[in-house]
């Protein structure tokens, strides 16, 4: 693996949408819950069912919020979409209320929708490749205006 400082190469915006904090508390009081179930066995299977749902738990949360969103000179990455610059048109930064219609109501089933719930704002970029019928990218994002911006600078 070559390490390069091109600047071409490095990302221009990059995003993960974690999941909050209070989503890792709820995955250890499905442990705590567990635990107590296998309280009338006896304590050390108690304790395993604790620990073992809490961690099992704590990782999904983890998995499921490990998505990535990120733009370079080359394109768009969002989880697992890999689009180039020159399919991208233009990026609408989306608030809460217009992220929930397209979401929703104005959802189009074609559409790629990075989506997570915890993320209320969201960023809509149209797919202009003649040969995807993906009409639009659904992004769930934090920072919605500075991703518009990165995907609406790779324009040529």
């Amino acid at each position: 693996m070559q390490i390069t400082n091109d600047p071409e190469s490095l990302p221009a915006f990059r995003e993960k949408l974690s999941a909050p904090i209070s989503w890792y508390v709820l995955a250890w009081a499905f442990g705590l819950c567990f635990g107590i179930i296998f309280l009338v066995f006896n304590p050390w299977q108690s304790l395993g069912a604790l620990v073992g749902v809490g961690l099992l738990s704590s990782w999904v949360v983890a998995n499921y919020g490990r998505q990535r969103i990120e733009v370079t000179a080359e394109g768009i990455t969002a989880g697992a979409a890999v689009l180039p610059a020159a399919v991208l048109g233009r990026a609408k930064a989306l608030d809460r209320e217009a992220a929930r219609a397209l979401r929703t109501s104005e959802a189009d089933a074609r559409a790629f929708m990075l989506l997570r719930s915890y993320v209320a704002t969201a960023v809509r970029v149209e797919n202009i490749d003649p040969a995807d019928h993906t009409p639009y990218l659904y992004l769930s994002s934090r920072k919605p205006k500075e991703l518009a911006a990165a995907v609406n600078a790779l324009k040529h």
